[in-house]
């Protein structure tokens, strides 16, 4: 056999190198970059894990190990999600087969269901279920289903199987009609009414708001549904609230053994507590508090060594005293994990006899407590700290309003010995602690809080912005402070912690706010290190600007929701790098096991933290954050539906309103004097068709070219307030909302109007 050459028929091949040279290195493939690896995530069709990005980027050896690295980091950060297995994908979106619950019934019947183990911080998605044969999933109900993209946040999803029936309760208002009754929802996502026979109303008439269990679940026509208790007519406000109430499961009367447990509680005694009561400490809170659990007082530090420093004192009301670890007390607070606060009640963590009771740093009454004292240089920075268990005795029970006149010269707001000896060295101490605050940098947002304003009958007679004096910024400062302090000397007596944790913003939110700030002309940079003061920049930017409060409110919803968590990561609003929740123990279960923490690690004696507590600190600690997650919720429901009724007497009017969402469904706009926000859906914006531009959160109109963005001010007449749902329907062109005719479901069932 000739060999390759001259003369052989066959040219050299130029894959190989001559004879006795060593073949040339072959260049290693580019790293792929994070966007890359987003963007391949994101295009491709199927199961994507680090073994199929290696060979798409051509990876290997060295490579491998970094792309291994760069894939948990990038899922710690959020720019990719676990999927089953170790595969990946884009946050915000869900795995091809996940658990999801039923949360509603629409109008067309369709079951609508949402991921159980949502964990991302951005909206849940909706997914539209198709049943697998036999029973149609009802509201509750939790489902093993495929899924698949479609639109938007959305999908539709085929049941693989029911993993679990749901309760199947419904809160909604009675409509009486010949022979039977109709429930329409307190649901504005599930408009779909049920039936119930006259027999099944248990007492309630026509108008009343009950809640109802399903009695069967039809895959066509209305559901059947019995009424099992009354909340309140529909016209009486109370009613607002015990919608919330139900709506969000949120526990109410105390279980039997925890009040004979609050009711035998005698006030602590002095023993081994160090003795506070001759220290001036006030309480300073809102005019409505309705408990008290923090006090404070400050001095000029006496130190030759610290010129012009302070000591400052945050005394915390001692709940781990009365509260012990797997007490019936303990096992109730936990399940509430916080109070929470409407704006004609309040469904306390506590039974009453602790709560505004022993608990509560009334003034004048001796009342246990843990304190810090915390010495202050000049500059405000923080030079060391102690905590006792003591007792004390508030001389005042202030408020912010009386703290902020007497500090500005009001002789009349509190007595002249409190305004001299107590506010104003909290002033100055305040004054000293904004020094080293302004240079930690904190993300400086100002959301202002709307409080519903009620007459004597409990009727909304208006809402307004709580006045933000820097009284309030004052307590703020010390209990951030004291905060710190609870979870330094837990670290450095190495002892279990429940942190209170919030991530920087994900870079799938930062390209959101990148886009809305674009619309404005407000650069933010791409590549940078995200910390607070590159967002405050922005927010100085926008100060005074007819837009500023809408900023503030989109670079909130770019930022994470604060969680609990036993693993520490720090605060990045706060621009912490440890930050733990102390200062309200009468309303905040986490403060309570930081107080048992602390009662451990500075063997204080009874109360401390449990081992059996330790060791469900993770589970405890999604909880929590859950139980918080709920109360704001149902809080926002409670403020919306009385919101809704006030505004009930507008329907008809033309309002100015500002856009504050653009959606493919349409804008949602808010009338900043009332905050009453609602829908002013795509066939309401007169006769054009709209496309929605989400890269620049806009829609635009085809034929008129008339466009509404993110921020902009327009005028629509209020068509419809729901005061039961919470909801409101504008309309322009001067053409009222109209609902389009549906032929009577199958099954013999009834359809009312939304």
């Amino acid at each position: 056999m000739s060999r390759p050459g001259k003369g052989s028929g066959r040219k050299p091949s130029r894959d190989k190198p001559p004879a006795g040279k060593a073949p040339a290195p072959k260049a290693a493939a580019p790293r792929p970059t994070r966007q890359q690896i987003v963007d391949f995530i994101a295009q491709h069709p199927g199961r994507v894990g680090k073994r199929e990005i290696a060979r798409a980027f051509s990876l290997k050896g060295e490579d491998r190990d970094w792309l291994k690295d760069m894939l948990r980091g990038m899922k710690d950060e959020g720019a990719v999600a676990p999927a089953r297995g170790h595969a990946l994908r884009p946050p915000g979106t869900l795995p091809e087969v996940t658990v999801l619950r039923v949360v509603s019934v629409n109008r067309d019947g369709e079951a609508v269901a949402a991921p159980v183990n949502w964990t991302d911080e951005s909206p849940a998605p909706t997914v539209i279920l198709i049943s697998a044969r036999g029973r149609a999933p009802g509201q509750g109900d939790r489902v093993l289903a495929r899924v698949e993209a479609d639109g938007a946040n959305r999908y539709k999803g085929r049941v693989i199987r029911v993993l679990e029936s749901g309760p199947g309760e419904i809160v909604g208002r009675l409509k009486l009609e010949t022979g039977h009754a109709r429930l329409i929802p307190a649901d504005r996502k599930n408009r779909a009414e049920v039936m119930i026979d006259l027999a099944d109303l248990g007492g309630a008439g026509d108008g009343d708001v009950v809640v109802a269990a399903l009695v069967s679940a039809r895959a066509y026509g209305l559901k059947q549904g019995r009424v099992l208790r009354r909340l309140g007519r529909v016209d009486d406000p109370k009613t607002f609230s015990r919608i919330a109430i139900a709506r969000n499961d949120i526990p109410v009367p105390f279980p039997p053994d925890a009040l004979a447990e609050a009711a035998k509680a005698k006030p602590a005694q002095l023993g081994n507590r160090t003795d506070l009561r001759s220290m001036p400490l006030v309480t300073i809170d809102p005019d409505d508090a309705r408990d008290h659990d923090d006090a404070v007082f400050a001095e000029a530090d006496d130190d030759p060594a610290n010129p012009g420093g302070f000591r400052v004192t945050v005394a915390i009301a001692d709940v781990s005293w009365y509260v012990r670890p797997g007490s019936p007390l303990d096992v109730s607070a936990r399940e509430r994990g916080n109070s929470v606060y409407f704006p004609d009640m309040v469904v306390p963590m506590l039974p009453e006899r602790l709560s505004a009771d022993l608990c509560s740093l009334v003034d004048n009454e001796d009342r246990a407590c843990l304190a810090v004292t915390m010495w202050l240089d000049a500059h405000g920075n923080k030079l060391r700290h102690r905590f006792v268990r003591g007792l004390m005795r508030s001389v005042a029970t202030l408020t912010y309003t009386q703290a902020q006149r007497a500090h500005d010269g009001d002789l009349d707001a509190v007595p002249a010995e409190i305004r001299a000896q107590v506010i104003e060295p909290l002033y100055a101490a305040y004054a000293a602690v904004c020094l080293s605050r302004d240079k930690r940098a904190p993300l400086a947002l100002d959301m202002p809080e709307r409080k519903v304003v009620l007459d004597a009958t409990g009727n909304m007679i208006g809402v307004s912005l709580r006045e933000r004096f820097d009284s309030h910024k004052l307590i703020e400062e010390f209990m951030i402070m004291a905060n710190v302090c609870a979870a330094e000397t837990l670290e450095a007596a190495r002892r279990a912690c429940m942190y209170r944790i919030h991530e920087q913003p994900t870079l799938e939110k930062l390209d959101a706010l990148r886009d809305f700030l674009d619309t404005l002309d407000i650069r933010l940079a791409k590549g940078q290190v995200m910390r607070p003061e590159i967002l405050n920049r922005i927010l100085e930017k926008v100060a005074g600007h007819p837009h500023e409060r809408l900023v503030h409110e989109v670079v909130l919803r770019s930022n994470a929701q604060a969680v609990y968590s036993p693993d520490n990561i720090g605060h990045f609003g706060l621009n912490l790098s440890r930050y733990a929740h102390f200062t309200s123990p009468i309303r905040r279960y986490a403060d309570l096991l930081v107080h048992r923490g602390l009662v451990d690690a500075c063997r204080f004696g009874e109360g401390g933290l449990s081992t059996e507590e330790e060791k469900a600190f993770a589970d405890t600690a999604e909880h929590i954050s859950k139980t918080e997650r709920r109360a704001m919720i149902a809080e926002r429901e409670a403020v919306d539906r009385y919101v809704a009724a006030f505004m009930e007497t507008r329907i008809g009017e033309v309002l100015d309103l500002r856009v504050v969402g653009v959606t493919k469904a349409g804008l949602f706009v808010t009338h900043e004097p009332t905050t009453a926000t609602g829908l002013l859906p795509m066939s309401n914006l007169g006769d054009d068709y709209f496309e929605f531009d989400e890269r620049g959160q806009r829609i635009t109109g085809k034929r008129t070219q008339k466009s509404y963005r993110l921020g902009d001010m327009l005028k629509a007449e209020l068509a419809e307030a729901d005061p039961v749902a919470g909801g409101l329907l504008f309309t322009m062109g001067g053409t009222r909302a109209q609902r389009p005719s549906r032929p009577p479901p199958r099954g013999g069932g009834f359809r009312g109007r939304r």
